[in-house]
């Protein structure tokens, strides 16, 4: 996982390019629609990827912040040995799309599954899409599990994150143009959020483990 500190995020940079190519070749054969089409092109792509620096507020420890930007989509209470809670946000493509690690942790599991794009409404959406499992522990041991699942998109799943590594609140750990991130949260979690709330990686207080 490496620092990526442009204002606009490395996983872009191929579509801003091709992009860029394309306005060169469109006015070299002058065709005009189509240069107007590419050059709007790089504005959306460096809009989608845009990669702000945020400034992580001052939470106690224990604390978990949300992974991305979106909207609080469900909060449900789960029978799970290992889970109590799941919140999922819904993130579209006027969110910044990068990823952030809730807390600071290591990476106990990577598991990245290639698959479908099918819309959000679409019931198979979560059996079939495209997803990453991303298990994070903190020193204290405490233990929860974040799924990144693809909507209708452009691009796969972009993610940095290495099992056995250690992460940093807030450090990005890779891209989610258009999807759903579900929060798997223990028992011992008091929630700071309700439905409807509007959540921004790194900055958003999902909750604290008690």
């Amino acid at each position: 996982m490496k620092s990526n500190l442009f204002p606009i995020a490395k996983e872009g940079w191929k579509f801003i390019g091709f992009s860029a190519l394309a306005v060169i070749i469109f006015s070299i054969l002058d065709l005009d629609f189509l240069k107007l089409l590419s050059f709007l092109a790089i504005f959306f792509f460096a809009f989608v990827f845009r990669n702000p620096e945020r400034e992580a507020p001052s939470f106690q420890n224990n604390s978990v912040v949300s992974p991305v930007d979106g909207v609080i989509l469900s909060i449900e209470e789960i029978s799970n040995s290992e889970y109590a809670y799941k919140v999922e946000i819904d993130s579209n493509y006027l969110n910044v799309a990068v990823l952030r690690a809730p807390l600071s942790s290591s990476i106990k599991s990577v598991n990245v599954q290639r698959g479908s794009r099918l819309s959000k409404i679409d019931k198979l959406m979560r059996k079939i899409n495209e997803k990453t499992e991303i298990v994070f522990e903190d020193k204290e041991a405490h233990k929860i599990k974040v799924v990144h699942t693809l909507g209708v998109s452009f691009d796969e799943l972009q993610i940095a994150a290495l099992e056995a590594k250690k992460i940093l609140q807030g450090s990005r750990y890779g891209v989610m143009v258009n999807g759903i991130t579900a929060i798997y949260l223990p028992q011992n979690f008091r929630l700071n959020v309700t439905l409807g709330n509007e959540v921004k990686a790194s900055e958003t207080l999902i909750g604290y483990f008690s």
